[in-house]
C-alpha cells in the first residue's frame, strides 16, 4: 500500500466554541496518492488518467474493456511498465498494452488527459454504447432478494482498507450472490470512482471471467452514465450505488438491461431500472412469514 498512500505533515486546529484561543497540534495525516497513468497501445500514447497507484494492470485492462477494444482474456497479449521520462527513469506511470493481432486498433489515438473524478469515456451516447456491447445483461437470469442487495454497501465498507487510512477514495466491489449469501469476489479503491470500476473489470478480464453474469457491482459513490456503461460492457446485470444516479445513467440502464439501484443505505434503496430482478426479502418478518407467498 506504499504508493497508494502518502504521509503529509499538517497543522490541526481544535475549536472550542468559546471564541478564545485554541490549541494547534502538529501531526501527520495519511492522504490517498494521486498520480498520472499514461496508457499506450502499439507504441503510441492512447490516453492519460489520474489514478491512485496500485492494480494498474487491472485498470488498463478494464479501461480497454470499457472502451469496447477488447472483451476477452485472449485479446490482451501483455502489459508492461515503460520508462516514464526522457532520461529513461522508471516511474511506473506508463503502461504499454499489446493486443492480439486480430484485435482492431482504435480508430483514433485520442491523447486524452482527464481527472480522476471524470474518468475516461470514449462513448458519449446511449446509441454508441449499444452498438459496442459484446454482452447482453438483459438476458442474465440473476434474481436477488432485496435485503441481500441492501447489505452490500456495508460489506463493501468493511473491506475498504485504503479508505480506513485516508477517508479519500472511492470503492467498487464485485459480489456473487447465491444461496450461500453474497461473496465479495474483488474490491478495488481509487481516487476516481471510474478507475475503481475499471480495476474491478480488468481483474475479471485477467481472470478470464467475462462476461460477469450473475454478479452485482456495488459502488461507494453515485452512479453516472459511465459507470452503467462499464457495467454493461462487462456483462454485469446489477449496478448498485450508495448515492444518486444521473438521468442519463437511468436511461442507459433501461436500454442495456442493467438493473440500476441508488441510495442503497442498508434499510432502503431506490430502483431506477430492472425492478424484475429484485425478489422478496430472505429474512421475512413474522407477519410476512405467516402470510405465505
Amino acid at each position: 500500500m506504499a504508493r497508494m498512500t502518502q504521509r503529509r505533515k499538517i497543522h490541526r486546529f481544535h475549536l472550542d466554541g468559546s471564541g478564545t484561543e485554541y490549541p494547534v497540534r502538529f501531526k501527520e495525516d495519511v492522504l490517498a496518492a494521486e498520480e498520472p497513468l499514461e496508457i499506450r497501445i502499439g507504441g503510441r500514447s492512447f490516453a492519460v488518467t489520474m489514478r491512485t497507484p496500485g492494480d494498474d494492470f487491472d485498470l488498463v485492462a478494464g479501461f480497454l474493456v470499457s472502451e469496447g477494444i477488447i472483451s476477452s482474456h485472449s485479446e490482451l497479449v501483455s502489459m508492461r511498465f515503460c520508462a516514464g521520462d526522457a532520461g529513461g527513469e522508471q516511474t511506473y506511470n506508463v503502461i504499454e498494452a499489446q493486443l492480439a493481432p486480430d484485435v482492431a486498433m482504435p480508430d483514433t489515438m485520442r491523447h486524452v488527459y482527464t481527472s480522476s473524478s471524470c474518468g475516461i469515456c470514449g462513448t458519449d451516447s446511449i446509441e454508441s454504447v449499444r452498438k459496442t456491447l459484446r454482452f447482453d445483461p438483459a438476458q442474465d437470469p440473476l434474481r436477488i432478494p432485496v435485503d441481500v442487495l441492501a447489505e452490500l454497501p456495508e460489506r463493501l465498507r468493511e473491506a475498504q482498507a485504503v479508505f480506513d487510512k485516508t477517508g479519500g477514495v472511492h470503492a467498487a466491489g464485485l459480489f456473487r450472490v447465491d444461496g450461500a449469501g453474497p461473496e465479495l469476489l474483488c474490491l478495488r479503491e481509487d481516487v476516481g470512482r471510474h478507475n475503481a470500476v475499471d480495476k474491478v473489470v480488468g481483474w475479471a478480464l485477467r481472470q478470464n471471467l467475462l462476461p460477469l453474469s450473475g454478479t452485482v457491482l456495488q459502488v461507494s459513490g453515485r452512479a453516472s452514465f459511465e459507470l452503467v456503461q462499464k457495467a454493461a460492457m462487462a456483462g454485469i446485470p446489477v449496478l448498485s450505488a450508495v448515492s444518486a444516479p444521473s438521468s442519463l445513467a437511468a436511461d442507459l440502464a433501461v436500454e442495456t438491461g442493467v438493473t440500476l439501484v441508488g441510495f442503497s443505505r442498508g434499510h432502503s434503496l431506490n430502483v431506477y431500472a430492472g425492478r424484475e430482478r429484485l425478489g422478496r426479502p430472505q429474512k421475512l418478518s413474522r407477519e410476512e412469514a405467516y402470510a405465505g407467498p
